[in-house]
């Protein structure tokens, strides 16, 4: 039996055309997977009004989020079984499998009933088509950056898989346009059932995907190791069960793709959270400055894909999480600034504190929608967090009132533990018009002027963002793939990746959301993924390897 270094690359067999034809029908293939995927973070804020009408506004809301983040939830599930197949079976029938079952799982959601319509059976149903989803886009990524990767030669192998990159954002992109598209032409339908429209369109595009694939071959690397006998006979246990693999898929985890993962959903998902629930931008808006971003920033997955041929992939990926970790505060500042000046200026000229018993204070988060939250504390933050008025806490003695300071007016809370029920609804009703008309006339804005919204300032910042995102993403399927030889790459570099993008960067929105509540200020969400990719930076450059130029079949 020959070596494993016998192995052939797919250099000798295919020609550079049949090379771009192989990147060409991945990419669109999984442009449309994204699309699905992304539809449902997009249209976050009605979905939490069409399927979790049953709790309060910010719950439902939070409940939506943590709908989205279900599906990266499950999504190192979907490598570890995905993974497995596409190296005991193949490349190409895998990710033909996983674009069936997510354009499928896409197209339903738009069939779904409204919590209106069958009550808890709409979230329900809702959530298990999200887990479908997840567990799809589990073994997607992995398949078709694999596949290119063991079609393309060892030294632009950065530049032809960072086209898989751009499928991402290009899915982003894709369905922010649809939704636009769908707005514009409904107007006040699109919220009552025009936002059905663009899941039911994936009907279309999984036609089209799947034709696609079916076009393709496999990996001639694949099937050279399948001819000879060399393939894994238990990927899973071969990729896991040995510390010398396992070593290196904790340290992709760690040193790669938890960093690129934080980066990645900050500078798409969260930028489009703040804009619109955080600075109250209107919706359209909000998605059309985005896209504008994306616009720009899209062409450099290529860039740095082909630099990191160059130079390096660690390079590329450790210089995006050190400069995303060190000017991600000054520039949700500047969003806020060209955003929502009159925020800005109120919170500098009237700042809001809340003094109280620490003690006294919960988080702003409530599971069922049914929590009356009676302590002063919790009054005054409950207000707070409704009007998205920011706020620093201050604290107080054990057992002292609660007092809302808007710039140089107190307002104290009240005690409504003992309170009847009647009286404490007139008592709040009391507190909350006093400190209603404090904070409109410290000038905190209901929603943002548009009058006022910088948004070529804003483009340029969000093409910032979108840029930092290809720093850490244009170079990372490369990485992974050379991290690992062919008989298990599929599943070893699936995890890791996963992992890192679905829960350590699907969770951003949550966490970065849940922090603010609890914190106040509105920017203290960013220190989640400035320590993460502070994490990163610090483990791949100390203890991963470069892989630039190394042959796969080694």
């Amino acid at each position: 039996m020959n070596s494993p270094s016998s192995v052939s690359t797919p250099l000798p067999i295919l020609s550079r055309a049949a090379v771009r034809k192989v990147i060409f029908a991945s990419s669109l293939g999984t442009v449309f997977e994204w699309y699905d995927f992304y539809l449902y973070g997009s249209l976050a804020a009605i979905i939490a009004k069409q399927f979790f009408s049953g709790l309060n506004d910010t719950s439902a809301f939070i409940f939506a989020l943590l709908a989205f983040a279900a599906g990266f939830a499950v999504r190192p599930f979907g490598a570890l079984v995905f993974g497995r197949l596409g190296d005991l079976v193949g490349r190409k029938h895998t990710f033909l499998i996983t674009i069936v079952i997510m354009g499928l799982s896409t197209f339903l959601v738009g069939v779904l009933p409204s919590y209106a319509s069958v009550g808890v059976a709409a979230p329900i149903a809702l959530i298990s088509l999200r887990l479908l989803q997840g567990l799809a886009l589990g073994g997607e990524y992995g398949g078709a950056a694999t596949y290119v990767a063991e079609h393309a030669r060892n030294d632009n192998r950065g530049y032809s898989t960072s086209f898989i990159q751009v499928t991402a954002t290009g899915g982003l992109f894709l369905s922010l346009l649809v939704i636009l598209g769908c707005r514009l032409s409904l107007g006040e339908d699109f919220e009552k059932w025009g936002w059905r429209i663009p899941f039911l369109v994936s009907g279309v595009l999984l036609a089209i995907s799947v034709y696609i694939r079916l076009q393709l071959s496999e990996s001639p690397l694949f099937k050279q190791m399948k001819e000879e006998g060399k393939q894994s006979k238990a990927p899973l246990t071969e990729s896991f069960g040995q510390w010398k693999n396992l070593k290196i898929v904790i340290l992709a985890l760690l040193g790669a793709t938890a960093g690129e993962g934080v980066v990645w959903y900050t500078g798409q998902f969260y930028a489009l959270f703040f804009l619109s629930q955080t600075l109250k931008i209107e919706a359209v808006t909000a998605n059309l400055l985005m896209a504008g971003g994306l616009l720009i920033g899209t062409p450099f997955f290529v860039f740095f894909g082909w630099l990191s041929d160059r130079i390096g992939r660690k390079p590329v990926i450790m210089a995006g999480c050190l400069i995303a970790a060190l000017t991600y505060f000054p520039i949700f500042h500047g969003l806020t600034h060209f955003g929502n000046p009159a925020l800005e200026a109120a919170a500098a000229n009237a700042p809001v504190t809340v003094i109280a018993d620490p003690a006294q204070c919960s988080t702003q988060f409530d599971p069922v929608g049914k929590k009356v939250y009676t302590s002063s504390c919790d009054v005054a933050k409950s207000f707070l967090a409704k009007n998205g008025v920011p706020y620093l806490n201050v604290a107080a003695a054990a057992g002292t009132v609660a007092q809302v300071k808007i710039g140089d007016k107190a307002i104290s809370s009240f005690e409504g533990g003992a309170l009847e029920k009647a009286d404490f609804k007139t008592q709040a009703t009391a507190f909350a018009k006093e400190a209603g008309d404090a904070i409109a006339t410290a000038g905190y804005p209901k929603k943002a002027d548009p009058a006022q919204v910088n948004q070529p300032m804003l483009i340029v910042l969000l093409a910032l963002l979108v840029i930092y995102v290809t720093m850490v993403y244009g170079p990372i399927a490369a990485w992974l793939v050379e991290l690992f030889p062919t008989r298990i790459r599929y599943t070893s570099m699936s995890l890791p990746y996963h992992i890192g993008n679905g829960w350590f960067g699907g969770f951003v929105p949550t966490i970065a959301f849940a922090l603010v509540a609890a914190h106040g200020d509105i920017y203290y969400g960013l220190w989640y993924p400035i320590g993460v990719a502070v994490m990163t930076l610090v483990l791949g450059t100390l203890f991963l390897r470069e892989t630039k130029g190394s042959s796969l079949s080694e």
